[in-house]
């Protein structure tokens, strides 16, 4: 049973040539989100877990007439009835699936590329970081969001019985990558005082990470670096930016390891006019993945 779990349930259950254990437990992650609390129904055999089924209570919204605990509770009585009077269509419908994520990329660095533009500044910026983490011997992933098909998230909070977003799209892979990453690059223009639509979608649907990483009571340490333009000049312009950049790295329990705001990019044009900025950008990556960090 996971550690900080309060047992609220525990049943014996006499099915067929065996004797099951029911048990329901309450796990409050109100540190997290006032009032969240997930609800566990396992069905064991001995230390085997055979069956399993999770709720919580954001889950529910306020016009539902349902609540997390009295679904849990009702699905021990189902559960005790069904495994009683006919174990083989209790297993047939209940037996649990055991997931494993998905693993499809392993890079030492992920680099979200916010901009729409394919062949813009943010992505000169990603390539000189691709360069840095290349000649630190180490292996670089380009994410470019506006290319994917990503869905936004739509605060069901199911990733949190599960460890996984209620959705399987181009979401899945950029998860996995970060699940391995030592170091997670972001590049991203200002729109509108903020980062890109298609960059929050990203933002927002790394909540499922959250999930698995809670459920698993552990957060990888990795390290960010955040390098962001601006149109017009003066640093406020990075302001929500940087929140929205900073509450989403502390949300996942990522190291901020530097930041490089350029602003007046709409006069220069190129970041390449930009004295000394792609050293500055290439000694960022360097010194986070060989531990001589320069944020400057």
């Amino acid at each position: 049973m996971e550690q900080c779990e309060e047992l609220l349930e525990r049943k014996e259950v006499a099915a067929g040539e065996g004797t099951y254990t029911l048990i329901l437990t309450r796990r409050d992650l109100s540190s997290l989100y006032p009032g969240l609390h997930i609800f566990t129904l396992r069905l064991l055999l001995g230390e085997q877990t055979l069956a399993l089924f999770r709720t919580n209570s954001y889950e529910y919204s306020p016009t539902d007439p349902l609540d997390a605990e009295s679904v849990a509770r009702k699905n021990v009585l189902s559960w005790e009835h069904l495994l009683s009077r006919d174990p083989e269509a209790f297993f047939t419908t209940h037996l649990e699936q055991v997931g494993t994520p998905a693993d499809t990329g392993r890079p030492d660095v992920l680099i979200l590329q916010g901009s729409p533009r394919a062949d813009g500044n943010c992505s000169l910026i990603a390539g000189w970081a691709v360069g840095a983490a290349e000649e630190a011997g180490c292996s670089a992933e380009v994410v470019y969001p506006h290319d994917l098909w990503i869905t936004g998230c739509i605060g069901c909070y199911q990733c949190y019985n599960t460890g996984f977003c209620t959705f399987d799209d181009d979401m899945t892979a950029i998860i996995s990558s970060l699940r391995h990453a030592r170091l997670l690059v972001i590049c991203t223009p200002v729109y509108t005082s903020t980062v890109p639509g298609e960059l929050k979608l990203v933002i927002d649907r790394f909540q499922a990470y959250h999930a698995e990483m809670t459920l698993a009571g552990r957060f990888d340490p990795r390290n960010g670096l955040l390098f962001s333009l601006a149109g017009r000049t003066g640093g406020e312009n990075f302001t929500c930016v940087t929140r929205v950049i900073h509450d989403f790295m502390e949300n996942l329990h990522i190291t901020p390891s530097g930041e490089i705001l350029v602003d007046g990019i709409d006069r220069l044009r190129d970041v390449r006019k930009v004295r000394g900025l792609e050293e500055r950008i290439r000694a960022a990556v360097t010194g986070v993945l060989t531990g001589r960090e320069n944020p400057s």
